[in-house]
């Protein structure tokens, strides 16, 4: 007799969506320390406009880790604002949004590179913070 699904039991798709779930998770806090070395890097060159889309990046990224950990996908800047405003909630954590917040200014720096040299350099210690806090959440 044929079954509607090629697979046996639901115990497989479950699975794999766990399994590719955490491929992303993976790729999303690779892609984190990527850009969070190279921020780093750019900051000592002086390379400020390149350093804040860096942190920005990074920023992203571990919030983007966090979401896929709960089997949610980030695709836009509203998302990302209304994902940490409930982790606010969740974590008990009312530094976040302000966190993301710098971070997201650091973007707009990337477009419109107004913001000074010593902003820039605060604004990573941020990011920075961000990680720190939902690292491991």
């Amino acid at each position: 007799m044929y079954s509607s699904s090629p697979f046996k039991g639901e115990g497989f798709y479950t699975t794999l969506c766990g399994r590719l779930n955490m491929r992303r998770v993976d790729n999303y806090l690779r892609l984190n320390g990527k850009y969070l070395e190279e921020a780093r890097f750019l900051l000592e060159k002086g390379d400020y406009v390149q350093a804040s889309e860096k942190f920005w990046g990074a920023a992203a990224e571990i919030v983007k880790a966090v979401a896929a950990r709960r089997g949610m996908d980030i695709k836009s800047h509203r998302e990302f604002f209304e994902f940490v405003a409930k982790l606010k909630d969740e974590l008990n954590d009312s530094e976040l949004p302000r966190l993301f917040s710098l971070a997201s200014a650091l973007h707009q720096n990337f477009y419109e590179d107004w913001l000074p040299p010593e902003t820039v350099r605060d604004h990573g210690k941020a990011v920075e913070e961000l990680v720190k806090r939902l690292t491991v959440k």
